[in-house]
């Protein structure tokens, strides 16, 4: 399966927990997935709205997309309201795209591309939302340097 379609309950997660509102996905929908927990998803709300996001941990066996404070306000919705629910497989496996400046970097030193490519779509995506932070061409190098740097030590022990 690569797609999933449903009217779910907006919910609000505890705030210990992250106080999050979010939509419930049953395991089984998730299973169906072509990588499963793993997968990342475009997730349309009442057919306006869409945005990609990857699916998390309940904590009982089931999983939830969050849905941001932003959205909700887009679409004037709030907890406990009854929303139709599109999911689909993101076609960009990292779910983000690869900024020019991190490219590029890559393209010219085979060690960074190198770490990058053994890095999990996790942290490659922790890198990226970074570098898109940052203005500076000269300081997005640096910093992606730094980052992979950093990393490359903690992959060789898991080795």
């Amino acid at each position: 399966m690569d797609h999933f379609q449903a009217r779910l309950i907006l919910s609000k997660l505890a705030p210990r927990k992250g106080g999050y509102h979010h939509l419930v996905i049953p395991h089984e929908v998730v299973d169906q997935f072509p990588r499963g927990k793993k997968t990342r998803v475009i997730c349309t709300l009442n057919e306006s709205l869409s945005y990609a996001c990857g699916f998390n941990h309940l904590g009982n066996g089931d999983f939830f997309i969050i849905v941001a404070k932003r959205y909700l306000k887009q679409l004037d919705l709030e907890g406990g309201e009854e929303v139709l629910v599109q999911i689909q497989t993101d076609p960009n496996p990292l779910g983000v795209d690869i900024p020019e400046v991190l490219q590029v970097l890559l393209a010219q030193d085979q060690e960074a591309e190198s770490t990058f490519d053994q890095l999990t779509d996790g942290r490659k995506r922790t890198l990226i939302y970074m570098l898109q932070r940052i203005k500076s061409v000269d300081l997005a190098v640096q910093k992606c340097l730094a980052f992979l740097e950093e990393e490359s030590p903690k992959m060789n022990r898991s080795q």
